[in-house]
């Protein structure tokens, strides 16, 4: 086997490696920031049309709550910045 291909194979390797750490770090981040958004709540937000509680969830690190019966969505003005500023 030429030591090209095994060059080739490590670096795809070490790719995926870092890709998986990477992966992991954000998925890590995510659960901080919701276990965050949890502990600031001292009482549940309620949507203003059913009533029901509001679920937090976190996309690409910006914060927001979603309503389970409505779909509607509700964000901060830093989360929404935030959002608005990575899909730009």
């Amino acid at each position: 086997m030429p030591a090209g291909d095994e060059k080739d194979r490590l670096g795809d390797k070490l790719r995926q490696a870092e890709k998986a750490r990477e992966d992991q770090w954000a998925r890590d981040r995510d659960q901080e920031l919701l276990e965050k958004m949890r502990a600031k709540l001292v009482e549940p937000l309620n949507c203003p049309h059913c009533h029901k509680p509001l679920e937090p969830h976190v996309l690409s690190g910006a914060q927001f709550f979603q309503c389970p019966a409505h779909d509607g969505l509700w964000l901060e003005r830093e989360s929404a910045e935030k959002f608005l500023a990575q899909v730009r």
